[in-house]
């Protein structure tokens, strides 16, 4: 596995824009950001990730496809959570898509179930292992498969752009979002 922990965050030809008058203006205060996004629906996943001698995993929203050709999506990942280790140390994450009835597990990776942290949270749910050696949960809408390509710096996370190795998916079952501080599912 590629180990990322000491990798030069990207610096290829990104460049930071300051627009004449418009670098001057205030931004809006955290509280009204978090506000905002609240009307956002997003779809949950479980963002797990191996090396050899621990698994981690969280409840995310930051997922997003970059292109399809060549399969890129990215993940936006806290920096003081241990999946964020355990991704650099093993350049690789599965992103599993839950489906509607997934919520019990979005809830534990999310830290809503009281004494359920760390490793125990993988008592949720079924796991196989993805051919990076990433957790990859049974009965999902999809799951992907990704080896990490790029790692971003971007303030309190890292953003992983990623590779997309195997997909794994099924049509039928609702989707699990989440939506003004609640999971909510729908019809696909």
């Amino acid at each position: 596995m590629t180990d990322l922990t000491n990798a030069v965050v990207h610096q290829s030809p990104v460049r930071d824009v300051k627009t004449p008058g418009l670098a001057e203006l205030p931004t809006v205060t955290p509280a009204e950001q978090r506000n905002g996004m609240r009307h956002l629906a997003a779809g949950v996943s479980i963002i797990s990730a191996a090396d050899s001698e621990r698994r981690a995993g969280l409840t995310a929203t930051a997922v997003c496809s970059v292109t399809t050709d060549p399969p890129r999506l990215v993940v936006f990942v806290n920096k003081n959570v241990l999946a964020c280790e355990i991704i650099q140390q093993s350049g690789a994450l599965a992103v599993n898509v839950l489906a509607g009835d997934q919520e019990e597990v979005a809830r534990a990776f999310a830290g809503m179930v009281e004494g359920v942290h760390g490793d125990a949270r993988f008592g949720y749910g079924s796991w196989g292992t993805a051919i990076t050696g990433a957790p990859m949960l049974e009965g999902t809408l999809s799951s992907f498969d990704c080896r990490v390509i790029k790692m971003f710096d971007e303030s309190t996370h890292h953003a992983f752009l990623c590779e997309v190795l195997t997909v794994r998916e099924r049509s039928d079952g609702q989707a699990l979002v989440y939506l003004n501080g609640a999971f909510r599912k729908i019809d696909q």
